[in-house]
């Protein structure tokens, strides 16, 4: 679903009915979301006729037909009309959203649940290209969102006016759209559209318009206004703000700097927040009023949190030193596992600190000489696009689905724009014919339909063969050094050292 009052009061009435709710990212295409329905076995799914996306309806509803022809588990699909758009509809299966409600009561004792209760499942990539469904509970999540929310954005309710541009199809939009936020008794934006429809004024019109207090975004949304240029917001009266926040990846210096000085006229406190879909809610972040911050660094724990940099042998590092993230004391909005594989919940985040019971974060960290933590980004292959995470196995996997690659190999490198971009190398099978750009645009549409738009590599490389190491394993780091443009490492594990000169040469330059 887009960003309509009608998701978030789906979501708020499966709470009430003690219903477990998976909300999907309405970009994901049919493939991607049928996926996500038969792993979780849902009964209803909730759609809109179509979406408006820069001033023109989009359908939605066809990719939902699609998803659910043959899904087995699903009884019914309850359509909101949001554009009026002609859609196909099955009898007996699809019901209009808005002769539902209008036939339903009005009243509805609400019911006690268990703290412990499921809550929702909300997917997020994993290194083996199978999306992983998180699972949250009621109880201690509700708590953290909350807690988090009121303390970290110092939220004063009646008075301020709240903008988090999340979508809800992830966990931002969950922990600080809805949850967290409603829960405080919150004023706040909810924006269906895109930063620069119908002009690149839109956010700066609405901030004015509304008296946005606290502006909640992304790194890659500041990093695009930045190339804008600051006239953008200087035609705008953005006094109202007084607090900022930014989330989804690490903040580069120099984009924290232009957000606080820009945005926040040179005196609005920014809250860099560290957290996961996996965490539920900030657990790293300055306290606004409180802590002393540094342009790009998370900071400290908060209060209640306890987290650790520490190297492959457990042992806590200094500063300087880059280690990894674990959290070594639980936390109440902790996952509480994989939907139906709590095997590879296990392998995925305890395992590899299993001795001393640490949640491994997947991310690198570091100590500054003052103590400061800074986080560094993914360890692992799951790459960090404008804050969407995307598997490198998955984006793999759709590119050799199309029937002229034999091979691919996925990394993603620095983007100063969406903080990593998505580099694809690919070898093509006997006997087929490199058509240039139109084999380019083919692949990018095909990662595109099995995925997501979101997922589209921006850049394509056909080589005639990919790094290996002699067991086989596909040297990604390399790649990664040749898609960056930094000399290379270590390439005596490689079969062929060779192997990067006719890859050099058939690169585009970027």
């Amino acid at each position: 679903m887009p960003m309509i009052p009608e998701a978030i009061v789906t979501m708020l009435a499966c709470a009430r009915l003690g219903l477990t709710h998976s909300v999907v990212f309405a970009g994901f295409s049919a493939t991607a979301l049928r996926s996500r329905i038969d792993d979780a076995q849902a009964k209803l799914v909730v759609t809109v006729d179509g979406q408006w996306r820069r001033g023109q309806a989009a359908p939605l509803k066809p990719a939902v037909d699609e998803a659910v022809d043959g899904a087995e588990s699903v009884e019914h699909v309850l359509v909101v009309k949001r554009t009026g758009i002609d859609v196909d509809t099955v009898t007996g299966r699809d019901l209009w959203w808005h002769e539902t409600v209008e036939k339903a009561s009005d009243q509805h004792t609400a019911q006690p649940f268990d703290a412990e209760h499921p809550l929702f499942i909300l997917y997020t990539s994993g290194t083996t290209g199978k999306p992983k469904g998180i699972i949250h509970t009621s109880g201690g999540y509700l708590t953290q969102a909350s807690y988090t929310h009121h303390n970290v954005f110092d939220h004063n309710a009646g008075t301020d006016v709240y903008w988090c541009t999340a979508d809800i199809g992830w966990v931002t939009g969950h922990s600080y759209i809805v949850y967290g936020p409603l829960s405080n008794g919150v004023t706040q934006v909810v924006y269906e559209g895109t930063p620069n429809s119908p002009n690149e004024h839109r956010h700066f019109e609405i901030i004015e318009k509304y008296g946005v207090s606290i502006y909640y975004t992304a790194p890659t949304l500041v990093r695009t206004f930045m190339k804008w240029g600051r006239e953008i917001p200087d035609a705008h009266d953005l006094s109202s703000i007084r607090l900022l926040g930014s989330v989804g990846e690490p903040i580069n210096p120099e984009a924290w700097r232009w957000f606080r000085d820009v945005i926040g006229a040179g005196t609005a406190p920014i809250v860099d927040t560290w957290w996961q879909t996996e965490t539920g809610a900030i657990m790293i972040s300055p306290l606004p009023g409180i802590t002393a911050t540094k342009p790009g660094s998370a900071m400290a724990p908060l209060p209640g949190i306890s987290a650790k940099i520490v190297d492959d042998e457990a042992k806590p590092l200094g500063a300087g030193g880059n280690g990894y993230l674990v959290l070594d004391e639980p936390w109440p909005s902790m996952l509480r596992g994989i939907w139906g594989d709590m095997d590879r919940y296990r392998d995925t985040y305890w395992s590899r600190y299993a001795e001393e019971g640490w949640y491994f974060a997947g991310d690198g960290a570091k100590y500054d000489e003052d103590g400061a933590l800074w986080v560094l980004g993914r360890v692992d292959d799951v790459m960090n696009v404008s804050g969407h995470r995307i598997s490198t196995s998955e984006v793999e996997s759709a590119l050799v689905g199309h029937h002229s690659v034999a091979e691919a190999a996925v990394v993603g490198a620095a983007d100063e724009t969406t903080g990593q971009g998505i580099v694809a190398f690919v070898i093509l099978r006997e006997g087929a014919e490199n058509t240039g750009d139109t084999l380019i645009a083919e692949l990018r549409a095909q990662v595109s339909t099995e995925i997501s738009p979101i997922a589209k590599p921006r850049q394509i490389t056909v080589v005639p063969e990919l790094p290996k190491t002699r067991s086989g394993k596909i040297m990604r780091r390399l790649l990664r050094d040749i898609a960056e443009g930094r000399d290379l490492g270590d390439t005596s594990t490689l079969v062929d050292p060779k192997v990067f000169e006719p890859i050099r040469i058939h690169r585009p330059a970027t």
